[in-house]
């Protein structure tokens, strides 16, 4: 809890990832990738419930063995490849509800952006309440090296500019910064985000990550690359 505010964290985990298999559980410098965001979350002085929604048995019961909660199975009709993390959520909050217990704020942290400092969550959520009458959401951004204004599309035997109205620069130093939602935390108000029903609503701030924590896990070919670099960082073996 939070200045009398209650904190739900809430680990989306489906067993059915196409791009890497089992990722949830694969093994990540010696814990399971899903394991490094309940840790997390643990670490965290103001979230009151660490929760994993899964479909999949395997994971529930890692995520118990580190220390969430798994008190539901998400169902299949929100585990596929179609639905939303909103889908999820709702699920979770409906749970809540018919146990007459309700949160003011959740932390939705994606197992696949382990790359977290330690104070990361709580910092975001002091943030938050520090501006609770300005913004109703604070999201963990971090810096994109492929800038748009260079991005590409194929059309057809063509390579054209993917976004023509942006001024393309050969230098990186004339362009604008531009960032991406990483998956570190996204901490939102319950109300604005099933009242809005997005992660992003309108009265949306920023935590900024470092270089080193701006990747996801998608495929085999981000996970050795987050492996490395966590490796570096934390000086695991």
């Amino acid at each position: 809890m939070i200045d009398g505010k209650s904190v739900l964290a809430l680990i989306p985990a489906r067993a059915g990832s196409k791009g890497l298999p089992g990722k949830n559980v694969r093994m990540l410098c010696g814990k399971p990738l899903v394991a490094w965001s309940i840790a997390s979350a643990l670490k965290s002085r103001y979230v009151d419930e660490v929760v994993v929604s899964t479909d999949g048995e395997e994971i529930a019961r890692v995520a118990e063995a580190h220390g969430a909660r798994v008190p539901f199975r998400r169902p299949a009709e929100l585990a596929g490849d179609t639905a939303t993390t909103l889908s999820a959520v709702r699920h979770a909050f409906d749970y809540y509800a018919g146990l007459r217990r309700r949160f003011d704020i959740l932390v939705l942290l994606e197992p696949t952006s382990p790359l977290r400092e330690d104070d990361d969550i709580d910092l975001m959520l002091e943030q938050l309440v520090k501006n609770w009458e300005q913004f109703d959401a604070v999201i963990s951004l971090g810096e994109v090296h492929e800038h748009p204004s260079i991005m590409k599309r194929l059309d057809g035997a063509r390579m054209a500019p993917y976004c023509a109205e942006l001024v393309q620069s050969t230098r990186r130093q004339e362009t604008a910064p531009a960032y991406f939602p990483y998956g570190v935390a996204y901490i939102v108000k319950v109300p604005t985000l099933l009242g809005e029903e997005t992660f992003y609503p309108r009265r949306c701030t920023y935590h900024l990550l470092k270089r080193y924590q701006s990747y996801e896990i998608d495929d085999l070919h981000d996970f050795v690359c987050v492996e490395a670099v966590m490796k570096h960082e934390r000086k695991l073996a």
